[in-house]
C-alpha cells in the first residue's frame, strides 16, 4: 500500500488534488488562515473583546461537575454531549459579556472596597461567624483561582446583578391593572359538568380489524434490535497482590509522611499597605512607631483593630488562627516561624505590604504510629508499581485485541476469562457492562456490528477497562400478529372507544347549544354534578376540566354557556356554566401589595429578558 501511495505521488491525482488545493487558497485567501492562527486560543469575540479557550474550558467542566452533583454518584458522565455542554457554555459566557458590557455602558461600577466587604460577608469563607483567611485562600485553591481571578469574577458578577436588578426594579403596574388582575384571579364559576365514560368493552373488533391494523402500524411491533456481546475485563487491583515492598521501603515512606506533619500556629498581625496613600518607607516606619508601643505595653489586639487594613482579622484584634506550613506568604511565614510564643516580629514585607506579625499560639503535630499507617504506606507504594503495570496490560490487551479475530488469545495472554452478557438493546441494560454507554456506542458501532472487529480498551471506572466484541447480533423485525394481538387488541379498542364518546359528546354539546336538549335534565341516564363558587384551583376537579371552564365566554341574559372536553384517559366532560362571580370583600392593601410584587417580579424578569435578548441582538459576535 505505502509503495502505491508513492508510486502515485507523482501522477496525475497527486497533481490534480495540489491543483485544487492551490486554487482554493486562491479563492478564500490567506486572511483566513491568518484569522485562524489569531484566533488559535480563542473561543469567540464579543464587540471586540476575546473569550479565551481557557474560559471555555473551564466553564464547560464548571457545568459537568454541576450535572454530576445534581444527578448524584451513580450519574454516568459519559452520557453529556461534550458538544452541546461546549455549545451551551459558550452561549452562557457570549451572555455574560454582553451583560457585562451593557453594566459598564450605563456607567455602573463598583469600588474595590465595596468588593472587599462582600468578600468578607460570604458564609462560605467564614468559621464561627468570622471570615477566615485560610478557608479562602483553600477554597479558592481548589477552584483553580488566584485572589485577583476570583476577585474580578465575582466583581463582574455583582456589576450583572446590579443591572438585572436595576431593570427589573423600573418595572410597575398601574392601580387598575392589579386590581383587573386579582378580579380575574379571585374570579369563580358556577358550573355543572356531566362525564360520558369511554367503554372499550362494548367495542367489537374483528380478525379483519386486528389485521388491518396490524399492517398500517407494522413499524410499531417491530422486535427490538440487541446484541450479545463477549468482553475480557482487566482490573487494576489484581495487580496489587502481585506487588511486594521492602521493610527499607516502608520505613522510609513513614518517614515522610510524618515529616509533612507540622505543627499549627496561631498568629496575629497588623498589616499597612503600600499604595498612592503610603509608600513603603512610610508603612515601615509606622510598624516600627506601632512596635515600640507594644514594647511600652500596649495591647497587640487594639491597635490591630485601629491601625490594621487587613478587613479580615483587624476586626478579630489581627487574629488568623491556626495554620500549618504553605498557607502564608513565604516572607510572613518564615518570620513567623522564627517567633516564640507571644514574641512580635520585626516589620516583615510581602505581597500584601507590611506586617508586624505575633505568635498567639503553637499546637504541636499529632504523630501516628507506624503500625497505623502501615496499610496506607503499603498501597501508597505498590501504587505508582501498580499504575504502570496496569497501564502496559492495558496496551497489550488492546494490540492483541487489534490483531486477534476473537477474545481466546488476548484473555489467554492475560490470564483472564472471556465472559458474556445478556442480550441488549440500543438504550443498553441495567447494570454492569452493558449500562456503560461507552461500552453501548461500540456494541453497535459499523465496526464490531458489520466488521466483527473487536473494541478497544474501554474504561468502565479508574480501576477497570474492558475490551468487548459481538458475539451475536439479533436484527430488529417484525413480530408475529399472534404476538401482539392481544396488545393491539387493546389499543384499538380504547380508541375506538374515544372516538366513539368524543363524536357523541360533540352531538350532545350541538343539541344542548341548540336548545334540543333541556340543559337541567339528565342525558343518557346520567345526572349533571353541580359546583358553584369553583375558583381556579379547585379541588377535586380535573385540571383540564377547570382551564376549559375558566376560559368559557360570560352567560348572558341568564342563559347558560356549554363546552366539552376531552380528557386524557377518554372520557367526554359536558360543562354548563351558568354564572361568573366576582370577590365580594374588598381587597385589602396587604394582599393588593403582594399581588403588586408578583406581578411586578414577573414583569421585571420578561423585562430583563427583552433587554439581555436586545443587547445579544445588536453585539458583534463572531464564534471561531
Amino acid at each position: 500500500m505505502l509503495q502505491n501511495i508513492r508510486d502515485n505521488s507523482q501522477g496525475w491525482i497527486a497533481k490534480t488534488i495540489i491543483g485544487v488545493i492551490v486554487a482554493l487558497m486562491a479563492l478564500t485567501g490567506f486572511d483566513a488562515i491568518v484569522s485562524s492562527t489569531g484566533n488559535g486560543r480563542n473561543a469567540a469575540d464579543v464587540n471586540g473583546e476575546k473569550i479565551t479557550l481557557d474560559a471555555l474550558n473551564r466553564a464547560v467542566e464548571m457545568q459537568r461537575s454541576a450535572y454530576i452533583q445534581q444527578f448524584g454518584k451513580d450519574f454516568d458522565p459519559s452520557l453529556l454531549d461534550d458538544k452541546m455542554l461546549r455549545e451551551s457554555a459558550l452561549e452562557s459566557l457570549i451572555e455574560r459579556d454582553v451583560l457585562l458590557q451593557g453594566a459598564k455602558g450605563v456607567g455602573m461600577a463598583l469600588s474595590q472596597k465595596s468588593v472587599d466587604q462582600l468578600i468578607l460577608q460570604m458564609p462560605l469563607f467564614q468559621e464561627n461567624g468570622q471570615f477566615s483567611s485560610a478557608r479562602y485562600d483553600a477554597l479558592l485553591r481548589q477552584q483553580g483561582y488566584t485572589r485577583m481571578d476570583f476577585r474580578n469574577r465575582f466583581e463582574q458578577d455583582v456589576l450583572i446583578s446590579q443591572l438585572q436588578a436595576g431593570i427589573m426594579g423600573t418595572s410597575f403596574l398601574t392601580n387598575s391593572e392589579v386590581d383587573a388582575f386579582i378580579r380575574l384571579e379571585k374570579q369563580t364559576r358556577d358550573f355543572a359538568a356531566l362525564t360520558l365514560h369511554a367503554d372499550s368493552k362494548s367495542v367489537t373488533l374483528s380478525d379483519d380489524d386486528l389485521k388491518a391494523y396490524y399492517n398500517e402500524h407494522a413499524s410499531q411491533f417491530m422486535s427490538p434490535e440487541q446484541v450479545v456481546l463477549e468482553y475480557v475485563e482487566l482490573k487494576k487491583s489484581a495487580f496489587f497482590k502481585d506487588s511486594e515492598v521492602t521493610d527499607e521501603q516502608l520505613q522510609e515512606a513513614y518517614q515522610k509522611e510524618i515529616a509533612g506533619l507540622t505543627e499549627q500556629r496561631k498568629a496575629a498581625h497588623i498589616l499597612l499597605e503600600v499604595n498612592d496613600k503610603m509608600t513603603d518607607e512610610q508603612a515601615k516606619a509606622k510598624l516600627e512607631e506601632l512596635r515600640a508601643r507594644l514594647e511600652k505595653g500596649e495591647d497587640f489586639a487594639t491597635l490591630a483593630k485601629e491601625f490594621s487594613q487587613d478587613p479580615g482579622s483587624a476586626a478579630n484584634g489581627g487574629d488568623l488562627g491556626f495554620a500549618g506550613q504553605g498557607v502564608y506568604d513565604p516572607a510572613f511565614e518564615k518570620s513567623l516561624y522564627a517567633l516564640s510564643k507571644g514574641e512580635i516580629s520585626e516589620p516583615v514585607h510581602s505581597e500584601f505590604g507590611w506586617h508586624l506579625i505575633k505568635l498567639l499560639d503553637v499546637q504541636k503535630a499529632d504523630v501516628p504510629s507506624f503500625a497505623s499507617l502501615k496499610e496506607k504506606l503499603v498501597h501508597d507504594l505498590k501504587a505508582p508499581l501498580v499504575e504502570q503495570r496496569f497501564v502496559e496490560a492495558t496496551k497489550a490487551l488492546e494490540g492483541a485485541a487489534y490483531e486477534a479475530s476473537d477474545l481466546a488469545q488476548p484473555a489467554q495472554e492475560q490470564g483472564l476469562q472471556v465472559k458474556t452478557t445478556p442480550a441488549f438493546g440500543r438504550e443498553g441494560g441495567s447494570e454492569g457492562v452493558v449500562a456503560n454507554r461507552q461500552v453501548i456506542q461500540a456494541a453497535f458501532s459499523e465496526d464490531l456490528l458489520e466488521g466483527g472487529a473487536n473494541s478497544g480498551a474501554i474504561e468502565l471506572d479508574p480501576d477497570t477497562v474492558v475490551v468487548v466484541r459481538v458475539k451475536e447480533h439479533r436484527k430488529s423485525e417484525q413480530m408475529p400478529l399472534e404476538q401482539v394481538a392481544s396488545n393491539i387488541r387493546e389499543t384499538l379498542s380504547l380508541q375506538r372507544a374515544n372516538e366513539a364518546v368524543k363524536t357523541k359528546g360533540a352531538e350532545l354539546l350541538a343539541n344542548l347549544r341548540d336548545g334540543k336538549l333541556a340543559a337541567d335534565k339528565a342525558i343518557e341516564g346520567q345526572g349533571w354534578n353541580v359546583t358553584e363558587a369553583a375558583t381556579r384551583g379547585q379541588e377535586g376537579v380535573d385540571p383540564q376540566v377547570l382551564q376549559a371552564l375558566f376560559r368559557m365566554p360570560k352567560p348572558e341574559d341568564g342563559k347558560s354557556t356549554f363546552a366539552g372536553v376531552s380528557l386524557r384517559n377518554g372520557d367526554y366532560v359536558l360543562l354548563r356554566l351558568s354564572g361568573v362571580g366576582q370577590p365580594e370583600a374588598a381587597i385589602s392593601d396587604q394582599e393588593r401589595a403582594m399581588y403588586r410584587r408578583s406581578l411586578a417580579s414577573r414583569q421585571g424578569q420578561e423585562d430583563f429578558a427583552a433587554y439581555r435578548a436586545e443587547l445579544k441582538a445588536k453585539a458583534d459576535i463572531e464564534r471561531y
